[in-house]
């Protein structure tokens, strides 16, 4: 066996070396180490070789058969490489020329705005809170002042996704605002408190040009002792100014929400014709933007707050529609509907 391994790889590696296409090494391959290869059917004779020669005939068996794939993997490599050289004689390529750059995405414009809210708020001394959007009734209706026989749960429309009524938090609902995570935050952290909570929303609204199923708010909160509106327009005329890049004038008129008392509806000058009267605020000067108020004593309680002691505000605007009012958008739609043309503007 000795023999014929040598005289085997004396034959072979010559062979491989002289071969001239991946053709004729591929069937240099098939006849030294196929299934029916030369290499293969002396393997096969080791089984009858007495116990005292399989030992050196399966070393030397091994080191044949690594020569013979080192070799097999050395030419592959040549004539891949001379494969590569001869395409490239064929075919000129200035290898000097730059690559393409693939295009990038951008952060969305209503993520831009979220981000520069929250560094407002932040620099206010406001805290960013978060809350699940598959949320409890309770949470979304009743520890807001809502109870289920409430008109105010006929204006919102919900989408239901759970028809088990469980005992205390009801069914599970898609949150129809943010305001949710106030009552959660304050069974967590109790008061003072001061919080903003951006986050998506769900209704079953008729789509149009300024409505849509989902869309984003941002809700604030306040709880402290000794505070009134007076600190909600500084916030607010602070903020406002900063979104806009100048000076914008706040106005409150009264307005009705279930979750505050008294409650508010918060205007600000129209920055199109500077308070003077155009179609984008219909004549009045003012651009309609927020509920917000005094948050009720009952919010207070689900919080587990003890409102003769502590008293705040809340607040609630889309930032959809800021997103709109900043850069002029006249259909909500154009924001979700996955059109780069439209996205890449910003």
């Amino acid at each position: 066996m000795k023999d014929k391994l040598k005289k085997l790889e004396a034959t072979a590696l010559p062979a491989i070396d002289k071969a001239k296409t991946p053709q004729q090494l591929q069937e240099l391959s098939v006849k030294y180490l196929g299934r029916k290869g030369e290499l293969t059917a002396i393997l096969r004779t080791l089984k009858d070789l007495p116990a005292d020669k399989k030992p050196e005939a399966g070393q030397l068996s091994n080191k044949t058969k690594q020569a013979l794939e080192a070799a097999f993997s050395k030419k592959e490599q040549e004539l891949s490489t001379a494969a590569v050289d001869q395409e490239l004689k064929k075919d000129f390529f200035d290898t000097t020329l730059p690559g393409k750059t693939p295009p990038q995405g951008h952060i969305h414009p209503l993520s831009q705005l979220q981000e520069e809210i929250e560094q407002i708020f932040s620099k206010m001394g406001f805290a960013i809170m978060d809350g699940p959007e598959v949320e409890a009734e309770y949470y979304n209706f009743e520890g807001l002042n809502i109870p289920k026989d409430h008109p105010a749960r006929d204006m919102q429309d919900t989408f239901f996704i759970d028809k088990e009524d469980h005992k205390k938090f009801g069914r599970l609902v898609l949150r129809t605002h943010t305001s949710p995570v106030q009552v959660r935050t304050m069974e967590k952290y109790g008061a003072p408190l001061r919080i903003i909570v951006p986050g998506r929303t769900f209704r079953y609204e008729a789509t149009d040009a300024s409505h849509d199923t989902t869309f984003y708010q941002v809700e604030g909160l306040l709880i402290d002792k000794d505070i009134s509106l007076a600190h909600l327009k500084g916030v607010m005329a602070e903020m406002l100014g900063a979104v806009f890049g100048k000076p914008v004038t706040v106005r409150f008129r009264p307005g009705y929400f279930p979750f505050v008392e008294p409650g508010l509806e918060v205007d600000f000058s129209c920055l199109l014709c500077d308070g003077k009267g155009c179609k984008v605020c219909k004549g009045l000067g003012w651009v309609e933007f927020m509920g917000a108020g005094m948050v009720h004593e009952n919010v207070l309680k689900a919080g587990g707050i003890d409102s003769k002691e502590y008293q705040g505000w809340a607040f609630g605007f889309g930032l959809t529609r800021l997103a709109m009012m900043r850069h002029k958008i006249t259909d909500i739609r154009l924001l979700s509907n996955g059109d780069t043309r439209f996205i890449n503007q910003f």
